[in-house]
């Protein structure tokens, strides 16, 4: 982050007091510039807005197999939902050869209007496990009731791990209040990578209600 490479004093002359950061932002850099060990800074991956309640999410696959390979195209595929959510990040499979970094970009895209709502160029870590590993948007995306929408993901990597016998609608029940959110998944046509109800990437979708 820019403001972690300036002088305590630019850093209070400056950006402290123009209003940019948030209050809790400016702490946290503060005590970045002050403490030693520091404190991660954590503004860039968390969503900004106040998302209320806890984070959820789905997987949309039982079993995980390997290997998947990546020649430039995207894993594409369709979902809607039942109510309004905002989804944060997916899942993503990682390497089957042990310890690898990936280059992936994300998408969430209006499937009817084709209008990307949501993107981010990012990369992750993976340990060679068939755990999913977290890739975040930028803000959270809104996603409202019984409307298509494509979840697409770039990976730039080895062959990773993937999932099958997928299901083509998976609820998500609340703890707490019971309340269910219910995905329907459906084959996105054209350039996937292989990637369908049944088998492929992106098997997890993070999100708030």
């Amino acid at each position: 982050h820019a403001s972690a490479l300036m002088t305590i004093e630019e850093f209070a002359a400056g950006p402290a007091q123009s209003g940019i950061l948030v209050d809790r932002e400016v702490v946290s850099l503060f005590l970045h510039f002050t403490v030693n060990p520091k404190p991660r800074v954590e503004f860039i991956d968390r969503p900004r807005c106040c998302l209320r309640g806890k984070e959820c999410s789905i997987n949309r696959f039982q079993q995980v197999e390997s290997r998947w390979g990546y020649s430039g195209t995207s894993d594409r595929i369709r979902f809607s939902v039942n109510k309004r959510i905002f989804v944060v990040g997916f899942g993503l499979y990682g390497s089957i050869h042990g310890p690898t970094d990936y280059q992936v970009n994300i998408q969430i895209i209006h499937t009817d209007s084709n209008t990307v709502l949501g993107q981010n160029d990012t990369g992750f870590s993976c340990d060679g496990s068939a755990s999913t590993f977290r890739v975040m948007f930028k803000e959270p995306v809104e996603v409202l009731p019984n409307v298509n929408y494509t979840a697409c993901a770039t990976l730039k990597g080895p062959d990773s791990h993937y999932g099958t016998k997928g299901l083509r609608k998976v609820t998500h029940e609340s703890p707490t209040t019971g309340a269910k959110t219910c995905f329907t998944f459906c084959y996105a046509a054209g350039n996937n990578n292989g990637t369908s109800v049944e088998d492929g990437q992106i098997p997890e979708v993070i999100f708030y209600t």
